[in-house]
C-alpha cells in the first residue's frame, strides 16, 4: 500500500494561492508607490521581457482588447511604452517598452522588500529547485528564456 503524500495537492493549492496574494500585494504596493495600477505595474513587466502585440498583451493579461488600450493609453501618455506598427502587417501595433518604463519597472522590482526578503532566505540551491518547481508546474507561463533573461537584467 502506497501512503499519502505529506502534502496533497489542496494543501499545494492553498499555499500558492497565499503566496501569490502575499507576492500580489507587495506588486500592488510597489506600483502604487510609483503611481501605477497593478496592471499597469505588469503589463511593464511583460513588455520588459521584449515587445508585443497588443493581442498578445491581452491575452498575457487575461483581459479583454479594449482594457489594454486604456492600460497603453495611460502608459503611452506617462512616457513608459509606445506602439509602433508592425513590419510585416501595418494593421498589427507592437508595444514597446521605453527606458523610462524600464527604470520605473526596475523601481517596483527594488520596492518589492517583502518578496525579496523571502527569496534571499533561500539558499542558491533552494533558488534553482524553485525555479524548476515553478518551471514544471507553469511550464506556458514561465518559458527559461524569459526567466534566464530577467535575471540577467538584476
Amino acid at each position: 500500500m502506497t501512503a499519502a503524500p505529506r502534502v496533497d495537492t489542496a494543501q499545494l493549492m492553498e499555499l500558492l494561492s497565499v503566496s501569490l496574494g502575499a507576492y500580489y500585494g507587495d506588486f500592488t504596493a510597489a506600483a502604487a508607490s510609483e503611481n501605477l495600477t497593478a496592471s499597469q505595474g505588469k503589463t511593464l513587466t511583460v513588455l520588459r521581457r521584449g515587445p508585443v502585440t497588443m493581442r498578445a498583451l491581452a491575452e498575457n493579461l487575461a483581459c479583454d482588447a479594449s482594457n489594454v488600450t486604456g492600460i497603453i493609453n495611460r502608459l503611452e501618455k506617462r512616457g513608459l511604452v509606445h506602439r509602433e506598427p508592425s513590419p510585416s502587417d501595418r494593421r498589427v501595433t507592437t508595444l514597446v517598452i521605453t527606458a523610462d518604463g524600464e527604470r520605473v519597472t526596475d523601481a517596483i522590482r527594488a520596492k518589492m522588500r517583502t518578496t525579496e526578503d523571502g527569496l534571499n532566505r533561500l539558499s542558491d540551491q533552494d533558488r534553482e529547485h524553485l525555479s524548476d518547481l515553478l518551471e514544471r508546474v507553469f511550464p506556458a507561463r514561465t518559458p527559461s528564456v524569459c526567466v534566464a533573461r530577467i535575471s540577467a537584467t538584476e
